[in-house]
Order: C-alpha cells, then structure tokens, then sequence
C-alpha cells in the first residue's frame, strides 16, 4: 500500500513529500483511501471536519475501537509519518480477517485531516475541530502562505467551511482509538524493540514572532540609518538556543518569511515561528516568556497542546497484547492526533514502529519491513483484544 502512494506528492529533486492539507496531492490520497475502504467492504464517512472514517460493523449500534492515523506530510517530509499508520490499519484488518476474527463491536480506521499542520499553521487541525479544542471561526480565517483562507479552500474542494466544528454525532460512534505511528526519534533503537507503546506526550506549541523594521535599500542605507529586524531575529535565534540549555527543553526557530525578501533590500519586516517543548510545561512557558521579553517582537500564540498521559490502564493493555512478551513503553516530544483525542477524554493510546535512523520531518525517515510488520501484527493484536 505505501507503494502504490509513494509517488503522490514526492519532490523528484529531493525525494521529500509535500502533501498540504486539501492540496492536490491531499485530495489523491484522500481517493486512495476511499478506493481501500472500498475493495474491504467497509462503510465510509466522512464528518463535518473533512476526517474519514472507514467502518467495519454499525458504529450507531454502539461505539466501535478505531485505528489509523493521518495522509498529510510536513514539507520535504518522509514517507512514514502518517502513511505508516493508515496502511498498517488496513493491514491489520486485513490480519484480523485471515483469522477469520470476527469483531463483537464496531472497528474503524480513521484518516485524520491536516495533521502536520504544515498549510495552515496549526496541528492537528482535523481532530481539534472535532473535539472542539479548535474554535472554528479561527479554523477558517486561518490563512495560508498564498493568502488563501481554510474557508476559501474548503469552498474549492466541495466542502461546507461553516460545518467545521465540534462533532458529538462522530464522537459518539468512537469508544477507543489506538493510533500506530512511525517513532520520530531513536528510543525503540536503544532499547533494541521493533514495536513500543507511547507513555504520554509531551506539552509543546507554536509561537509567532513579528519582527518589524523599516524596508530600505541595501546599497545606499547607511548602517547607523538601519531599522533592520533581521538582527534581533538572529539575536532571538542564538537566545532561543542557549534558553533551551538552561530550561532543559527543546526550542526550535524551523521558520522564517523575510519581506521584501529582496536580495538587495534591508527587511521592513521578519516573521518567525517558534517550536518550543518539553517534558512539563513550566519549563517551555518560561523559555517562552523569556524570548518574547528579550525579543522585541510581537508574540502571538498560534497552538499549544498540554502534556498528555495516556490512560494507565489502556496502556499497560496495549503493551502486554502487543507482542510475544510485553513491548517497552516511552514518551515521546512528537504531537500526534491520539494526543487531541485524549486530551479531550477519548480513550486513546498509541504504538510506536522502530525508525533506524532516528530521522522524522526529513526523506531519511524510514522503518524496515520487517518491523512494519511486527507492527501490523501488534496493530492486530491490539484491535482484537479490545474488540472481543
């Protein structure tokens, strides 16, 4: 199945996938998914946020144990993120019914919109909306980088931006969701395990930060004469750095629109956005306050996401089913929509796939057949255990 998408989306230059929310791109996975639904028999729908729900069973009958995970990518991303735990769903239904199991409650795969947030600037879009963490008069204002609105793009795609928002009729249909995903780091390498369950997620957001100066020429400015905001914005770089070092937390500027952006001009105006996460939350709101003070800019708050700790038992479930023997359970600092989902008192737990090189966010990402296997098979597992 990763297969038959690996060409949607993928820069031939750099092999990287640019897969953008409603983009083009987007929209082929979107019918990719449907074409899976469809060759399984399983009753798709899709709900008010643009979230895709492929059933297995009558969910109204009562709520059913839902898979999957997201199609969208980061830019330049890699292959795995997301698409990994779309087709190891399918995968594991597939397992379940070789097995000739049949569910004694509803099972679904879900497909999660605009995840990465990589259009649009704020994460996890599909399944804020649906639990109404996300207000959705902000959801379709929401600007991309060609000044396009979330509500312009969604009229274009045949979708209703005034439907966006929270969505009891889907949330009722969904009694647990286990969310399988490519590790985006390299704690499964260490401890020598194809598959692991997630402990919790750490607290993290997004921060915007408007330096502004005054455009002028690059030739004939004199360097007293100079408002040039491309200085504390380096100075906020370095900060930002040193900040991390001493909170203990991670601080990342990945970022930047220059205007004019013109080779021969002094900027009027930098815009930066902030990553900042950590283990707690003290630590990155500190690191946070600090660089907005230190800065001089104008500071908005795009997303945040508090720690999120996955129910103990679920977990201790998920880890003791999974496997031949109990898989090892780790936190991890990567956002995912399992997290939205727990956050707002869904059941919810997740499990990790080893990635080799410890690389996510890039086309190095990557994780060996044979431990996408082992994945499905814990994948099958776990859905067999909650549904009986």
């Amino acid at each position: 199945m990763l297969a038959e998408i690996s060409h949607i989306g993928r820069d031939p230059a750099t092999h990287g996938y640019v897969r953008d929310a409603w983009s083009p791109a987007d929209l082929e996975l979107r019918e990719w998914f449907r074409q899976e639904t469809a060759r399984r028999g399983l009753d798709l729908h899709e709900d008010r946020n643009g979230n895709l729900w492929a059933w297995w069973g009558d969910p109204e009958r009562e709520p059913g144990v839902v898979t999957g995970s997201h199609l969208d990518s980061v830019r330049q991303g890699g292959a795995f993120d997301g698409p990994l735990g779309v087709a190891s769903s399918f995968a594991a239904l597939d397992l379940l019914r070789e097995r000739a199991f049949t569910p004694a409650k509803p099972l679904g795969v879900a497909c999660f919109t605009d995840e990465e947030g990589a259009r649009f600037g704020v994460p996890c879009m599909g399944s804020r909306l649906l639990t109404g963490v996300l207000d959705p008069a902000r959801a379709a204002a929401l600007r991309d980088d060609e000044g396009d609105t979330l509500a312009d793009v969604l009229a274009r795609a045949g979708r209703d931006p005034l439907a966006l928002g929270r969505d009891e009729e889907t949330l009722r249909r969904v009694g647990v969701f286990v969310e399988l995903h490519v590790e985006q780091g390299k704690g499964l390498v260490d401890l020598g395990a194809p598959v692991g369950v997630a402990a919790a997620i750490w607290p993290h957001g997004r921060w915007r930060f408007d330096f502004h100066g005054q455009a002028n020429h690059a030739g004939t400015t004199r360097l007293a004469d100079r408002d040039d905001p491309m200085l504390p914005y380096a100075r906020t770089v370095l900060a930002a750095r040193q900040a991390a070092e001493r909170h203990g937390v991670l601080a990342t500027f990945g970022k930047v629109r220059v205007s004019p952006n013109n080779a021969n001009a002094v900027p009027g105006l930098v815009s930066a956005w902030l990553d900042a996460r950590g283990a707690a939350e003290e630590p990155v709101r500190a690191l946070v306050a600090e660089l907005s003070e230190l800065s001089g800019a104008e500071v908005s708050a795009e997303s945040w996401t508090p720690v999120v700790t996955f129910e103990e038992g679920l977990r201790d479930r998920l880890a003791a089913v999974a496997g031949e023997r109990p898989v090892p359970v780790l936190a991890t600092g990567a956002g995912h929509d399992a997290g939205i989902l727990a956050g707002a008192g869904v059941p919810a737990a997740m499990l990790f796939v080893r990635n080799p090189s410890g690389v996510s966010h890039s086309p190095a990402e990557h994780a060996e057949a044979a431990d996408c296997e082992a994945g499905v098979h814990a994948l099958a597992n776990v859905l067999e255990d909650l549904c009986r």
